[in-house]
């Protein structure tokens, strides 16, 4: 059959997607596969590799909507205008999931308590090439209500996560050996102000300070962050030290990407906002 969706078939998908992240956000189980192999039999005859590429392709534009995506599917950013549209639209009339997504950046949350952080660093995602048919998408549909914005502005997460990575500081610097460096480890956000332009001094093994900014998030890797004008500034001005780690589905299982030196080589900021983004 024909590569090219039709619009029944990316309306029929865009349903599907949105009422497995509603389920998922209200922290109700659901079945992938069983959401898919239904799926397919209204969409005659496509493969599972191109259902699951299209899911990728609608978590890209939920994330640029300001909204969290279904973890799993990570976002494909080159999609076809025809489903940006179909997902703008279903969002309006939509409001059981715009409940559960505030519901869920504005949840308390406290740090876990861990032993073993071995597992807990991962990469951080690469930069993808920006589709210039984007830019063209979103005339007509002015859904953009950015609960991201509205999540990093919950500072029970964010204190949340700060404490987390100060455990990790401990734990990383003490299974290098430097447990005297481990002890002098601050969480300086709450000792000297939030001006700093990061919020915990650490070390290098050979005792030389590093400044971590925390960004910290309920949801998936991609997920975009924001970081102010000054600490925009300082990562540059502390490129040889500054890092920010991104705290990712820190509900669930936290884990984090180390992103060292200016802020600007790994993302796209958005010059308004300093929204920074992968894609």
């Amino acid at each position: 059959m024909s590569s090219n969706w039709s619009r029944e078939e990316v309306e029929l998908i865009v349903a599907d997607h949105l009422q497995m992240l509603t389920l998922e956000l209200a922290g109700q189980t659901y079945s992938k596969a069983a959401h898919r192999r239904n799926l397919q039999r209204k969409l005659n005859g496509r493969s599972d590799g191109s259902i699951e590429f299209k899911h990728c392709n609608i978590s890209a534009i939920l994330i640029h909507l300001g909204r969290p995506n279904i973890r799993g599917y990570q976002p494909r950013w080159n999609f076809q205008a025809l489903l940006a549209q179909a997902v703008a639209a279903q969002l309006q009339s939509h409001p059981l999931l715009d409940q559960t997504v505030l519901a869920a950046v504005q949840c308390p949350a406290a740090a876990p308590s861990m032993d073993d952080f071995s597992k807990t660093s991962v990469y951080p995602p690469a930069r993808q090439l920006k589709v210039e048919e984007e830019q063209l998408v979103w005339s007509g549909h002015p859904v953009k209500r950015d609960y991201l914005q509205r999540e990093a502005q919950n500072q029970s997460l964010g204190l949340a996560g700060e404490e987390f990575v100060l455990q990790f500081e401990h734990w990383r610097l003490n299974a290098l050996g430097q447990s005297r460096l481990a002890d002098k480890v601050e969480h300086v956000s709450q000792s000297k102000g939030d001006g700093l332009g990061y919020d915990v001094l650490s070390f290098e093994s050979d005792g030389k300070e590093r400044f971590i900014e925390v960004k910290t998030t309920s949801f998936g890797k991609d997920t975009p962050f924001f970081v102010s004008r000054n600490e925009l500034a300082f990562s540059k001005t502390a490129s040889e030290q500054f890092h920010l780690y991104r705290l990712f589905e820190f509900r669930k299982q936290p884990r984090l990407f180390d992103l060292a030196g200016e802020i600007s080589q790994h993302c796209y900021l958005d010059p308004v906002t300093y929204r920074a983004s992968f894609g």
